[in-house]
């Protein structure tokens, strides 16, 4: 692991279906596709956010997360605190949210809005499909490019990998997918799990119309994950193994 501790594969896999260890220890411990954006990003933000923590709680990644909760493991969307409100600028959901630290609170707005989506996705023939005979929100751990990664498969029908999400604007999700580093998943994805990337596929929402999208993945998708994913493990090395001073780290480029 990237701590230096030799840890047995299917012991940690065990462990990772544990969220709290999942985003905890395995978190520090392993690469993943969202540190890789991040390094390329800047690996001044990867250092600040594994040390100190980032900010996971935003309105957006909250709903996404909830929504996933409704379609894949709806029994979990009854520990989700919701406070009879519109807004979050309320004082009553502010002093809700401050005496439940740790607890996903949220309106009852925001609420309707996940149970929408979810209405809407388990509508869709094609979706339940893919749900048919299939395990949600499995976890892999395993050794990619000489790194340790973690990966955690929304779906896994057989050899083939779903992933879910949320988009404000369907029609432009193929650039988008790129924008927000959805190639780099696949690639890492592909790797752990051991299949090919025709078997990986992405089912989009359109937040706004409710239209469903399926999208599979190309060799070119593939290879683009492939190449960010060297570029972000070799800036890991560079300035977290081989000691590169991160001061020193800049971009360059021609306007």
């Amino acid at each position: 692991m990237l701590d230096g501790v030799y840890q047995e594969v299917g012991h940690l896999e065990q462990l990772a279906k544990d969220d709290e260890h999942y985003y905890g220890y395995l978190g520090k411990a392993a690469l993943s596709s969202s540190s890789i954006k991040m390094l390329l990003q800047s690996p001044k933000t990867y250092h600040y956010v594994t040390r100190y923590g980032g900010n996971n709680n935003s309105k957006a990644l909250l709903i996404g997360k909830l929504f996933h909760l409704s379609v894949l493991e709806p029994h979990k969307m009854d520990e989700v605190l919701v406070v009879d409100v519109q807004s979050r600028a309320t004082k009553k959901f502010k002093e809700v949210a401050a005496e439940n630290e740790g607890v996903d609170v949220i309106t009852a707005a925001e609420e309707k809005e996940v149970r929408r989506l979810q209405d809407h996705m388990l509508r869709n023939e094609k979706v339940l499909g893919y749900l048919k005979d299939a395990q949600f929100e499995i976890p892999r751990v395993d050794m990619l490019d000489g790194m340790p990664f973690r990966a955690k498969a929304d779906i896994l029908q057989g050899d083939h990998i779903i992933d879910l999400k949320t988009t404000s604007d369907l029609h432009a999700f193929k650039y988008s997918a790129y924008k927000y580093g959805y190639d780099i998943q696949v690639y890492i994805y592909c790797n752990l799990f051991g299949i090919p990337p025709s078997n990986f596929h992405f089912v989009a929402i359109d937040k706004g119309s409710l239209d469903i999208g399926v999208y599979h993945v190309g060799e070119e998708f593939y290879e683009s994950g492939m190449k960010r994913t060297q570029k972000g493990i070799d800036l890991y090395r560079k300035f977290f193994q081989e000691g590169i001073d991160l001061d020193s780290y800049y971009i360059e480029e021609t306007l």
